[in-house]
């Protein structure tokens, strides 16, 4: 034991010390490996713009409108001569039908006074002579309650409001975006609506499709979506038949069916720039490569559209426009409205 500790030890530690001294000197003179292996991620993926398929199906172009039942306006009764109220034939609040004479209107206009002379003596004799007199009945066009501020003897001219009719008949009317609209050009004459908590869903004759109301002093609206949400393009609305129980102010749905078609060559409505007449598509080569390509436009039901000109079945395109900046990305025209993307 005393030999390992005075021999053995020691030597064993002198052996690692000039093993330490040994790499120390190697470092300083020749460097230390640092090289390392590059692990750094590489792009491998290729992007790639879905495509789809032309196809065949069935549309049917149905446009469904948030409404709102609303009492029909008074219909105002206008004087038709110029004159003095000379009857009232009428009482406010009275329940008229058409034709019933409301009030008369009388005119007089003065005449010249007839001068003659007497041939004997030259003496001239002037008569006043009485005025013209004209008359007219003024009567209701429309049936419903009366409303009459006109006053007796009070001055009138021709066009003057005198009367207002109240029909007291109900219409459902609604607003209509840029896109209902144009899918509602040639629409029928009928709906069918329901309301909301009423009775079940009825049929809506008088169907009207007009441009929305401007208020006075405003600018036209611009349509280009620029509040988040599609602008409002014209209104539509119906009366509410006789027998149908409703209120004012009752929320309701008018649905209209505007055309429908079978076996069409169809693509989705993403895959097409513009819904209406005309549109364009980008028809995608067997090397990959696609193509700004016109097609003819027929009904839309909203998802898809009915390509009557320009493509076949089993033509490929691509599934969204391609937009700058971008490939082939999906636009939500509703939320962010282009109107070279979107075909406005």
């Amino acid at each position: 034991m005393g030999v390992t500790r005075r021999i053995v030890f020691p030597t064993i530690r002198l052996l690692v010390w000039a093993v330490i001294a040994i790499a120390l000197v190697k470092i300083a003179f020749t460097g230390a490996d640092i090289g390392t292996v590059d692990t750094s991620l590489k792009p491998t993926g290729v992007s790639v713009e879905p495509t789809v398929q032309v196809a065949t199906g069935d549309v049917t172009n149905a446009v469904t409108i948030q409404a709102t039942v609303v009492a029909d306006p008074a219909v105002l009764v206008k004087a038709t001569l110029a004159g003095k109220v000379s009857k009232l034939l009428a009482t406010d609040g009275a329940v008229v039908a058409v034709g019933t004479p409301i009030l008369e209107i009388r005119k007089e206009t003065p005449q010249e006074p007839r001068v003659t002379t007497n041939p004997e003596t030259g003496e001239t004799t002037t008569t006043e002579v009485r005025p013209k007199v004209e008359t007219v009945v003024v009567q209701s066009g429309v049936a419903g309650t009366l409303s009459l501020p006109t006053l007796k003897d009070q001055e009138v001219a021709v066009g003057d409001q005198v009367a207002t009719v109240a029909p007291g008949t109900l219409s459902v009317t609604g607003t209509l975006t840029p896109d209902q609209q144009y899918r509602l050009v040639g629409a029928p004459t009928q709906a069918s609506v329901a309301l909301n908590g009423g009775p079940a869903p009825f049929d809506c004759t008088g169907l009207r499709v007009g441009a929305a109301p401007q208020a006075e002093g405003t600018a036209p609206d611009p349509g280009d979506g620029s509040v988040g949400t599609p602008p409002s393009s014209g209104t539509v609305s119906c009366a509410v038949p006789a027998g149908v129980t409703a209120f004012a102010g009752l929320g309701a749905s008018v649905e209209v069916t505007n055309g429908s078609v079978q076996g069409a060559v169809v693509v989705p409505i993403s895959a097409v720039q513009g819904t209406v007449q005309t549109g364009n598509v980008w028809l995608v080569g067997a090397d990959g490569t696609n193509t700004k390509k016109a097609v003819s436009l027929g009904l839309t039901d909203g998802k898809v559209v009915q390509v009557t000109a320009g493509l076949a079945k089993g033509d490929s395109i691509l599934e969204f426009i391609p937009v700058p900046g971008g490939q082939g990305l999906p636009v939500d025209c509703a939320v962010n409205y282009d109107p070279k993307v979107c075909g406005g």
